[in-house]
């Protein structure tokens, strides 16, 4: 190629030498990185109470998923064979899904938020339910839906470790997640 009598600088800059071992850092630290640590999302709970400490836990967490995944197994098993009881089902779905939209709606209602208590109706709509299965001679199904699908929901329950940035079981007296708190007060700045 052509300078057509231009001179280039010498660089300032030293080029980097290339490395022999592809493991080596490439940081400014010079340092490995050896924070990195694999987390398993289900352990054995060291004791019966961190057992159950976790089960309310969990269940107050994945309550709804817990429901949902009933009601999908239940809705497969019905389709076959018992048409009637799923529409029963449905629209028994339909009447806790507006009361729940309803809540949400209407934030303010002392009739809907305390004289009729959000568990109370729910556990109201589920008796209804299995009332509506059993009247339309589907309870076999139900029952065998829910011995199949209750062991599962309570191994995950029990197992089930959340990662929202708790401390570890071994640092923790109960054996079980705790949030992390402080003892020292902050210290205010003397004012003369």
């Amino acid at each position: 190629m052509a300078d057509y009598g231009t001179m280039k600088r010498p660089s300032t800059i030293s080029t980097p030498t290339p490395t022999d071992d592809p493991h080596k850092p490439k940081d400014s630290t010079g340092k490995m990185s050896k924070d990195f640590k694999l987390f398993c999302f289900f352990n054995i709970p060291a004791t019966p109470e961190a057992a159950a400490v976790r089960f309310t836990r969990n269940f107050g967490y994945f309550g709804s998923y817990y429901t949902l995944f009933i009601w999908i197994v239940l809705s497969i098993t019905l389709v076959p064979q018992r048409r009637m009881s799923l529409i029963f089902l449905v629209i028994m779905t339909a009447a806790g899904c507006s009361y729940l939209a309803l809540l949400r709606v209407v934030p303010d209602s002392l009739l809907l938020h305390k004289t009729v208590e959000r568990r109370l109706m729910l556990v109201l709509l589920a008796i209804g339910t299995t009332i509506e299965l059993i009247l339309t001679d589907a309870a076999e199904y139900l029952f065998v839906t829910l011995a199949c699908t209750v062991p599962i929901i309570l191994v995950h329950a029990v197992f089930r470790v959340r990662d929202d940035g708790f401390v570890e079981e071994e640092a923790c007296g109960f054996g079980e997640y705790v949030p992390p708190t402080t003892t020292e007060e902050p210290k205010l700045a003397d004012s003369v």
